[in-house]
This record gives structure tokens, C-alpha cells and sequence, in this order.
């Protein structure tokens, strides 16, 4: 155990530094540590005032979030934001950086509060599914009024200093004060404690935020607001925008400790919610996602210049995510007409932005600055990596890479970004196994976090670690997947599908199945996804995979014969749903329906009645299922990674967890039970896998495989 306490006296200022690394988050020792500070320097005789603040790049981002669940250790955060509140000298609090959740209210307990003028100020607690729980919710009100706190508190984003301040949560700016200062932390311990010398001075005590009530406003207007706030969260999946609402209001109705009481409760309600249950779990998932074995101490090669080999949506998507990161971006297409083409997806992109104000003209120039358009193979020569974006047939990615080996300079990464092939064979065709990796990115590139790393058998380890680098710079999320026809969430989106056609053959209807997954979450039913991206697109997998297909696989051909007929989706204005003027986002369609009642007579198929509730369960279990396969084949390295992976990259709800989350909330006997019964049906399909059985014979769930 290191301290992470640093305690010093500056003429008759006591400067308490929390340093906690990465976010100093207030778990045990901290708080521990920081309760003494406390107790030391208000028995000080030579102390007259108290500034807490933080080394490293922000104040604090609040609790740990790993403790919640579980018994505090004392003193709990709620006891520790009293104990300063109630301090006999006065307070100062001293952010910069990020000041979130806990962070901030350990602020608002202070007496005062000074803030470098580049921090920013948070409650995103609402975001896991839970209520401020140290006071948050009593404090904030009475600083900055109801209509604050509420916006705060159930938006969740936090705000700037400046706006923080003119809201009445900060009492002082500190502004960069020049080059003798190296960073914000010194320049606003330096203000923090200026302005408690000038407390001490002018004869200023505490000024415990029990006690401010100014703008707790009229108390009609004050009720008025929370009544608005208690209404739009009628419509929420988890239950801590309702609750803030009633805190804020327990504000103004009850004395602050029995507040402070109905506080604690609410949030006990909230943490052990099933919506923030899954919450908490997607948040650190995201987190656990990007440490791949293999890889510790591993230094990454050097990126500077990147090709792309394909400008269409997705290409286009990746040479904007790049070119983000501050890479230098070369484009290749096929002629001179589709790099034309290319360039001109990639300024419509910056054009969107900028009309957004995502960006200004100087960002902008500089982008397209480093980007640079060809039509030809050969100027990618230079490229430290080389992304292949070409539309997705094996026989012409295998050619690529063929060329790609031959062009590239040594120690190029070849990558693909492949959402289906075969990793290992491309590498072949390279010849340069080592060298290369599968990139899969997710559409829109440039904007969705999800980035499944794959990695083929040969793949060197500074070429894994050189893409959770990448991932790192662009933003994304990373997450590791095996060799395998669909990666990790393709094969679980087959999976889903699978369950939703067998459902379909046996009664229900494709509008039956979507608005039953809508129900369950999900934006849009797995028909309406077909008809966005295309029936011709899986059409054309099924037909790859159809040689190796197992001849005793139920196998539903309702999308082939719908493909045969020359329906594709939204790309030919009939598909699942018909499109048109009046209905752009498709409505039913009664000539779908009239092929699927065809096909169910051709093989004397008695429709039965299938409700939302069996539609669920069943797409549920074979997403879990499969889930399940990857794990034992090795595919993924973690459950927590597949619902990362479907959380991101397939619009699973978040507040669900996941399905290797909704597994575990099920009870692993259970699913394994349901399983069982649906095997006689389609065995491939429902088979239990074997960790599941090692799992239920250890004691275990999913979760305990996540580390």
C-alpha cells in the first residue's frame, strides 16, 4: 500500500494532495487517508484554513466504482463529505481537470470551491444507472437552484468551469498564469491557496453548504420543475432519473440529514437495480476490453502514414477516424473517377461536421492537409499500415494482399477489415504472417467506438499491441477476437437471426419479431436491420457457407427465396417491410407475408401462436449460446468482451448488460435448463456448451471469468 496522501503546511495554509493514479478515485485508502489529513490539520493550532487538491489530470472522478455492492469501509463517502462540511476551519477545494460523481461532491462539501478555468464539473451517475449518493443531490440544489441540479443530475454531461460558476457551483477562476507555472494542477493550488489566505485575512470561517439556501428559489417554481422532470423520466429504463427527482425535492421538504438519509436509500435502490446492474457492467467492460494477453511490455511500432485500400462508405469512414487521430491518410481506388469519388465522401463528412460545429475551417485545412488521394496501388509503398476497405469477396482481398505483400516496405501492417473472411488465409496470401491483422471497423467508421481486433494465428505481438495503440488514438474501443467465419459479433448477430427465422417458420411474423426486440431494447428488430444493410449481403455469405453446411442443419430459406425474387431491402424499395413517400421507413407487407404462408404450406408447416415473451427468451438464449461457443473455442478472450462487442457495435441494450451479463442475471442452471429443452429443435443451434456445464459445477458464473 502507497500513501496517496501528500500533506504539507504553507503559512498556516494546509495543503492536502490526494494522488491516487490514474483518476484518483475516493475507494478505501484514500478516504481513509484523507479522513486523517483532516483530523491533523484541524488539530493544528498553527492551521487556519484547509485546501484540498489533487495531483495528476483531474481532481477526481469519483468513487470506485468496483466497491459498490459491496460493505464500505469506513469512513464511507457520504460519512467523509460531512466530516469536511462540518470541519471547524474553512474548506477550499482546489479543482482542475475532471471533478465527476464523487469528486464533486467531496467539492460541494467544501466550504469553497476554486477551479482552474480549463476543469470541468459532473454528475454522471444517472449514466450507471444511479443517483448521486454523498450528498449530491442536497447540495447541488441549494448552490445552484432545482432546474440546475436536475439538468445536471439527469443529463449526466459534465460542464465547463466558466458555465459551473455562473450556476453558482464554483466561487473562483483560476486562469493559466504563464510559463512559470508547468501545468493546471500547480496553477490552481497556487489560486486555491492565495484565495484561503485571503479567507484567513478578511476573517472568513466555514460556510458549510448545509446552510446556503439562496437559491432554492419559490417554492411553487421549485415544485413546478421537479414535476416536469418527474414526468419525462416516466419513459426510462432505470429507475435514478425518477429518484433524482425525489431527492431534489426531499431537498426542499426535509432537514438536510433526514434529506441526506432519503439520499442513501434511493441510491441503495438504484445500485441493486437490474438496469444498473447492467449499466455498471458495460461501463467497466469497456474498460477490461483492452488489455489483450500477450502483449504486456510489448512496445508497438511506429505509425505515421496510413493507406487505405478502398474509399467507399467504410473506407471513407476509416481515412476520417485517422485523420482524426492525427495521422497522415493516403487513399487508393481503382481509376481516377472513384478516387474522385472517395475524396468526395470524405469532405461531405467534414462538410456534416462543420455545419454540426463539430469542427472549425483550421481543423478542417489541417485534415485535409494530411490526406492525400490516388489511384493506384503504388503510393501506398511508403505506409507504415495498410488498411484494405474493398467490398467483401474473398477471392479479391486474397488478390490485394498478394500485391500488398509484394508493395509494402518491411514491417508494414497489412490489415483487413473484413467483417466475415478468414484472417489467416489473407496473411497466406501476403506472405508476411506475421505482419497481419484483421481491423474490423464498424459503420459509421469515423463514429462508432467498436473496433474488434483480429488476431490470426501468425500475428507478431508489436502488431496487436500497434492496433490497441491505434484503437487508443482514435478513440475506440477495442476488443480482441479469434480467427473465426464472422468474428465475434457477426457470429452471435447469426445466432440471433437463426432463432428469429425459426421463429418465423413456426408462426410469427417478421413485424411480431422486431416490435418484440424493440420491446426488449434493441432501436430496430433484427428485419428491419436486414432491410437497412442489405438482404443480398447475407444472401451471399449463406451461399459461401452452403458447401460446408451440416445437411442435418435446419435451415429456414425464407431470405433466399425473398433474395430470388429480387428483393433486397431498403436498396430496391421491398424487402421484410415496402418503402416508399409514405412510408420511408418501410410498413408491412402483405406479398412478404404471402411468401412466408407459401413456404410453410410447400413443407406442411401448421403456423402456431408465438408471443413477444417467447421471442425474447429465444433470441436472448441463442445470442447467449453462441456466446458461450466463443468462449470455449477461444475466440473471445473474456464474456465481458462479447457484450462489448454487442453493446457497441450491435445496439444491445446497454442497460441490459449484454447477453453474457443477462446470462449470469438469469442464473447459469436455468439457461443451461432452457437450453436443453430447445435442443431436440435445432441441436446446432441450442447445444449447451461445455463451460457452461463447468461453470454451474464450479459455482461460477461469467462474470467470474472477466479479469
Amino acid at each position: 500500500m502507497v500513501d496517496c496522501i501528500g500533506f504539507e503546511i504553507d503559512d498556516e495554509i494546509c495543503v492536502i494532495v490526494m494522488n491516487n493514479p490514474p483518476v484518483n478515485a475516493l475507494g478505501a485508502q484514500m478516504r481513509q487517508e484523507l479522513d486523517r489529513a483532516l483530523d491533523r490539520a484541524e488539530a493544528h493550532p498553527g492551521v487556519k484554513a484547509i485546501v484540498i487538491a489533487a495531483e495528476g489530470r483531474g481532481f477526481s472522478a469519483g468513487a470506485d466504482i468496483k466497491e459498490f455492492g459491496r460493505p464500505a469501509a469506513a469512513p464511507s463517502l457520504p460519512e467523509l463529505c460531512n466530516r469536511i462540511e462540518a470541519c471547524s476551519k474553512p474548506v477550499v477545494a482546489a479543482i482542475h481537470g475532471m471533478a465527476l460523481g464523487g469528486g464533486i461532491e467531496l467539492a460541494l462539501a467544501a466550504h469553497y470551491r476554486v477551479a482552474h478555468g480549463t476543469a470541468k464539473v459532473g454528475l454522471p451517475e444517472v449514466t450507471l444507472g444511479l443517483i448521486p449518493g454523498a450528498g449530491g443531490t442536497q447540495r447541488t440544489p441549494r448552490l445552484a437552484g432545482a432546474v440546475v441540479a436536475l439538468e445536471l443530475m439527469t443529463d449526466g454531461r459534465p460542464l465547463s468551469a466558466r458555465r459551473a460558476s455562473e450556476l453558482g457551483l464554483l466561487d473562483y477562476l483560476v486562469t493559466p498564469l504563464g510559463q512559470e507555472w508547468p501545468g493546471p494542477a500547480q496553477e490552481v493550488l497556487s489560486g486555491a491557496v492565495a484565495y484561503a489566505k485571503q479567507l484567513v485575512a478578511d476573517g472568513k470561517g466555514p460556510r458549510p453548504t448545509r446552510q446556503i439556501n439562496d437559491r432554492m428559489g419559490d417554492f411553487m417554481v421549485y415544485h413546478a420543475a421537479v414535476d416536469t422532470f418527474r414526468e419525462a423520466a416516466k419513459d426510462s429504463h432505470s429507475m435514478a432519473p425518477g429518484k433524482i427527482a425525489d431527492c431534489v425535492e426531499a431537498a426542499l421538504l426535509l432537514p438536510l440529514d433526514a434529506a441526506m438519509q432519503f439520499e442513501r436509500t434511493a441510491f441503495e435502490d438504484c445500485l441493486a437495480s437490474p438496469a444498473s446492474q447492467g449499466l455498471r457492467h458495460a461501463f467497466l467492460a469497456e474498460r477490461l476490453a483492452g488489455k489483450f494477453g500477450g502483449v504486456d511490455g510489448v512496445q508497438p511500432r511506429k505509425i505515421g502514414e496510413v493507406g487505405i485500400v478502398g474509399g467507399g462508405l467504410m473506407g471513407a469512414g476509416i481515412a476520417v477516424a485517422c485523420l482524426d487521430a492525427g495521422y497522415g491518410v493516403t487513399v487508393a481506388e481503382k481509376g481516377v473517377e472513384a478516387m474522385e469519388k472517395a475524396e468526395d465522401r470524405i469532405v461531405a463528412i467534414y462538410g456534416r461536421a462543420l455545419g454540426r460545429k463539430k469542427l472549425d475551417e483550421a481543423t478542417l485545412t489541417d485534415r485535409l492537409a494530411r490526406l492525400t488521394m490516388c489511384d493506384s496501388l503504388n503510393p501506398l509503398a511508403a505506409a507504415d499500415l495498410i488498411i484494405e476497405a474493398i467490398p467483401e469477396d474473398m477471392a479479391a482481398k486474397a488478390d490485394l494482399f498478394a500485391a500488398l505483400g509484394r508493395l509494402a516496405k518491411p514491417r508494414t501492417i497489412l490489415a483487413s477489415n473484413t467483417s466475415y473472411l478468414n484472417v489467416d488465409a489473407l496473411a497466406r496470401q501476403s506472405d508476411r504472417l506475421a505482419d497481419v491483422i484483421g481491423l474490423h471497423f464498424f459503420a459509421p467508421a469515423h463514429r462508432q467506438k467498436l473496433l474488434e481486433v483480429v488476431v490470426a494465428e501468425h500475428t507478431a505481438p508489436d502488431v496487436v499491441a500497434t492496433a490497441l495503440s491505434l484503437a487508443k488514438r482514435m478513440g475506440k474501443v477495442p476488443v480482441r477476437s479469434g480467427v473465426t467465419d464472422g468474428f465475434i459479433g457477426n457470429r452471435i448477430l447469426t445466432a440471433y437471426r437463426t432463432a428469429a427465422d425459426h421463429l418465423v417458420e413456426e408462426g410469427a411474423t417478421p413485424y411480431q419479431v422486431d416490435a418484440a426486440m424493440r420491446d426488449f431494447g434493441f432501436a430496430m428488430g433484427p428485419y428491419q436491420v436486414l432491410d437497412m444493410s442489405g438482404l443480398d449481403n447475407s444472401w451471399a455469405r449463406r451461399k459461401r457457407l452452403a458447401r460446408d453446411r451440416d445437411p442435418s442443419e435446419r435451415y429456414v430459406a425464407i431470405g433466399d427465396m425473398m433474395c430470388q425474387a429480387g428483393w433486397f431491402g431498403q436498396k430496391t424499395a421491398r424487402g421484410y417491410y415496402v418503402y416508399s413517400k409514405a412510408a420511408p421507413r418501410g410498413a408491412e407487407s402483405p406479398d412478404t407475408l404471402a411468401l412466408i404462408d407459401s413456404y410453410r404450406a410447400e413443407r406442411n408447416i401448421t403456423p402456431r401462436e408465438v408471443d413477444g415473451k417467447e421471442i425474447r427468451h429465444r433470441c436472448l438464449l441463442a445470442m447467449i449460446a453462441e456466446g458461450a461457443r466463443l468462449l470455449d473455442e477461444g475466440i473471445a478472450q473474456r464474456p465481458s468482451d462479447i457484450d462489448v462487442v454487442m453493446l457497441l457495435g450491435f445496439g444491445f441494450p446497454r442497460w441490459r448488460g449484454g447477453p453474457m451479463k443477462q446470462a449470469d442475471m438469469m442464473g447459469l442452471l436455468t439457461l443451461r435448463n432452457a437450453l436443453l429443452r430447445l435442443v431436440p429443435e435445432a441441436p446446432q443451434l441450442w447445444a449447451p456448451s461445455p463451460i457452461l456445464n463447468e461453470l454451474i459445477k464450479n459455482g461460477q458464473s461469467f462474470g467470474d471469468l472477466n479479469r
